[in-house]
């Protein structure tokens, strides 16, 4: 029996996270479907699309650009609130993420992951900043002057006023001006991984899955390196019941199911296989959306040479974790994350990799 197909003994103890709760949030209304389903990868997706032939990768880039959903992210942030332009074009994108799919998932107008991605004006690396989801800091008020000017978890932010007052957020929190939004649902990464036929993980330590409720059928992890197909590696970049640092070791493990994403799809020759890239950017192009302005061909080419090497993962400097009132929440450390951010916004790449050691 292979590790992606053991089953874990009933009864495993399960070690409670940071709550992600948002109190007195109302339900966003319902949009289209794909644009509530929202998760983690694809800054590296496009990048990915964008390494094979050049006319292959032409023509299935704008199939994708005339296909995928769209997001007004930025027409209700109010110009006057947002930070400048420091360095013209280096960019700055958001990336959030949330697990439709989640058993935990009922609210469905939650941001559960919230990624600053960070591409410097030479294009030659990317640097992306994991904020957790349950950070303590100042929600600006919304548009419509009903929610925020308040204290709260970030992901509030997108329960209260949807995609623009999470940009709002993260500009106030961060001080680096976004340029673009990427949404993916979480649970596309199953299908972009069934894709790619599976890829490598080297599972830092054993576990067992927490996200079935039946216990005889939740999935045992093994340490050590393995290949997990679509759904083991769903279920990997998921949980966090099992970890002692909760949402941190689930922040830790999206990252590394991103830079095997970018490992495989560069040298498993789906770029340069006609049908392997037709089932990777199907796949792609049903979890992914993204704000108005960003072309997703300019954007691909602009990345062609970008791979797993050339990426670092950080997590914004915390102080650990607490409560406020009721609620299980994250302190930022808010004179180191000033550092790192303002490093960012200088696109200093060198500052930043020495600010997020």
């Amino acid at each position: 029996m292979s590790d992606r197909q053991q089953i874990a003994e009933p009864g495993a103890e399960r070690t409670e996270p940071l709550s992600s709760t948002v109190d007195d949030v109302a339900p966003v209304p319902r949009r289209r479907r794909r644009g509530r389903r929202i998760a983690l990868i694809v800054l590296l997706v496009l990048a990915l699309i964008g390494v094979g032939g050049a006319g292959a990768a032409a023509f299935y880039l704008r199939s994708v650009e005339s296909n995928i959903e769209r997001v007004d992210a930025f027409t209700d942030v109010p110009e006057q609130a947002r930070p400048p332009v420091v360095v013209k074009d280096a960019l700055n994108i958001m990336i959030l993420g949330s697990d439709s799919r989640d058993p935990e998932n009922t609210g469905g107008s939650r941001s559960d992951t919230i990624i600053l991605a960070h591409l410097p004006q030479d294009r030659s690396s990317a640097q992306l900043i994991s904020i957790p989801r349950d950070t303590w800091l100042h929600v600006p008020r919304s548009k419509n002057g009903q929610h925020g000017n308040r204290d709260a978890k970030i992901n509030a932010a997108f329960a209260w006023g949807g995609v623009p007052l999470m940009v709002q957020t993260v500009e106030s929190f961060t001080g680096v001006r976004i340029d673009h939004v990427a949404m993916v649902d979480f649970a596309g990464f199953k299908e972009i991984v069934e894709a790619l036929g599976g890829i490598e993980i080297d599972v830092e330590k054993s576990f067992t899955s927490t996200h079935s409720l039946n216990p005889d059928s939740r999935r045992t992890f093994r340490q050590g390196r393995q290949t997990l197909d679509g759904a083991a590696a769903l279920d990997y970049a998921r949980e966090r019941y099992a970890f002692a640092d909760g949402d941190f070791a689930r922040i830790r493990h999206q990252q590394q199911v991103i830079k095997a994403i970018l490992d495989k799809a560069a040298s498993g020759g789906t770029l340069s296989n006609p049908a392997k890239l037709n089932a990777f950017v199907k796949a792609t192009s049903n979890a992914v959306s993204v704000d108005k302005s960003l072309s997703i061909l300019d954007f691909a080419t602009e990345l062609r040479h970008l791979r797993s090497g050339n990426l670092s993962f950080f997590t914004c400097p915390t102080k650990g974790t607490g409560r406020v009132g009721d609620q299980s929440v994250v302190f930022a450390d808010k004179a180191k994350a000033k550092v790192l951010f303002d490093a960012v916004r200088r696109d200093s790449v060198a500052d930043v990799l020495q600010a997020g050691q």
